[in-house]
């Protein structure tokens, strides 16, 4: 099947300009109709047409829209503008674009009914993260949080308790970014677990959060998920080893949202395999840091699985001939997982330029995320955003410290950001000294060797974290 896979993938890149997807055609105006026609029983004599697309921009008087098709050129060129913004943009690797391997191959790939198991594309893929998870089965999802819902209820079992509890990091995504859905899909309460040392929970943290027994004043923890990464961070694999090995004892089971477990394997050299083997599941993001244009994919038991596949259809996410979608993921992995040691170096040369500029930071950077605090330089979050947006084209959040290396992001830029930096510092110094004067020498001094140590990779001991008047910093 991979041999078969790869051939595919071979064929599309090797495929002309003639493959790709044809722009859309104005269609004809349909012909007016009369009133007394919409009650006749015969068919209209032509042959129905849709208007083509508009702007949405109308008239003066209440006519219709104006009509907008762009031609061949015109989109190329809108394409071409959204690549160069992306490679200055910052906030997050969920916006990166397809590639030209990505785009030809939406014109070779199969065309088989998903929801009926028929199309190949999307089975290969699944087959192909099972084998590379370890893992008996898979099932491709349209999101990373429809393959959180998917996996919540299936681990629930019938049973005399009415619901359950499930533990994770107060951080974590799935407790506070998906809306809810713990609570509105699954019938769960979550035990949120502060992890004191700020980088990661611990054994005996999760299992002072855990509800055992009958009593029916409580709910059974049945479930315990860890993110991987978290806020960019690596959560230690022996302390992995170890929960799985204590949760066994009380038959709870252990999930993996695994949205960046990408950036594992690129860090620590890993396989795939190696870093799942302690969860009972797994989910793993395809939109993010490899730039696939859809996707996460959900791994597990095979009996899981089915189950699960019963709980994506019923929140909608039966994706019909996904096969498009499943090959540029497949050439996501293929093509784009080899790059992430380079955004990683970025990163780790934006977070040590960063420090040289004055600016402290919040988390240390292990991976492809930058956690800044702008603050010893003078300046806030929003002056930062303004200032890189007026002056260099760069857009950032705000007021979160979080910036993201994408396999997209421009070297330049991560230069022009570094620069932008010194400038502000330069331009700022009685801001940077009031900073200085309130903060105390001392603190300062060690914010400032603590920031150092976190841009190269070498702190020990507790991390403090960005300030608790932040929102929440799991990840988007």
């Amino acid at each position: 099947m991979r041999v078969a896979l790869r051939r595919a993938v071979q064929t599309c890149y090797h495929t002309t300009a003639s493959c790709r997807m044809p722009v859309a055609v104005a269609a004809a105006a349909p012909p007016a109709r009369s009133m007394s026609s919409l009650h006749s029983r015969a068919p209209p004599a032509t042959t129905a047409a849709l208007p083509p697309p508009s702007s949405g921009a109308s008239s003066k008087g209440g006519s219709a829209p104006t009509l907008l098709l762009l031609s061949a050129e015109d989109r190329a060129a809108r394409n071409a503008a959204k690549l160069v913004a992306i490679s200055r943009d910052f906030r997050t690797d969920t916006i990166t674009v397809p590639t030209e391997e990505q785009r030809q191959a939406l014109a070779l790939a199969s065309m088989g009914d998903s929801v009926y198991g028929e199309d190949e594309d999307t089975r290969a893929l699944e087959e192909w993260i099972a084998e590379l998870t370890g893992m008996e089965a898979a099932l491709f999802c349209a999101s990373g949080t429809m393959a959180s819902l998917s996996y919540r209820t299936p681990f629930f079992p019938r049973s005399k308790t009415l619901t359950y509890f499930v533990v994770t990091d107060s951080r974590a995504h799935v407790h506070m970014l998906e809306a809810g859905g713990i609570a509105s899909h699954s019938m769960a309460s979550v035990n949120s677990v502060f992890a004191a040392n700020g980088h990661h929970m611990t054994v005996e943290e999760v299992l002072d959060n855990c509800t055992l027994g009958d009593d029916i004043h409580t709910a059974p923890t049945k479930l315990v998920c860890v993110e991987n990464t978290l806020s960019g961070m690596i959560y230690p694999q022996d302390e992995l080893v170890r929960l799985r090995r204590a949760l066994d004892e009380f038959d709870i089971k252990l999930h993996c949202d695994g949205a960046r477990m990408w950036e594992v394997l690129a860090a620590t050299g890993m396989s795939l395999q190696e870093a799942c083997a302690p969860f009972h599941s797994v989910s793993l993001c395809l939109s993010k840091g490899l730039g696939a244009p859809f996707g996460s994919i959900l791994a597990g038991p095979a009996d899981f699985i089915k189950r699960a596949t019963w709980h994506r259809k019923a929140f909608g996410g039966g994706v019909r001939q996904s096969g498009s979608l499943a090959l540029a993921a497949t050439i996501s992995l293929q093509t784009i997982f080899p790059q992430l040691p380079r955004t990683h170096a970025l990163a780790r040369r934006l977070s040590e330029g960063l420090v040289d500029a004055g600016v402290a930071l919040d988390l240390p950077t292990e991976t492809q995320m930058v956690w800044i605090d702008p603050a010893p330089i003078g300046i806030t979050m929003r002056q930062l955003k303004v200032a890189a947006r007026e002056r260099k084209g760069i857009t950032m959040w705000e007021p979160r410290g979080r910036l993201v290396v994408h396999h997209q992001v421009d070297p330049q830029a991560v230069e022009d950001l570094i620069d932008l930096v010194r400038e502000l510092r330069d331009e700022n110094r009685e801001g940077a000294e009031k900073w200085r004067s309130e903060t105390g020498d001392e603190r300062a001094e060690e914010i400032r060797r603590r920031s150092r140590m976190y841009a190269l990779g070498q702190w020990q001991g507790r991390v403090e974290g960005p300030p608790k008047r932040l929102p929440a910093y799991s990840k988007e």
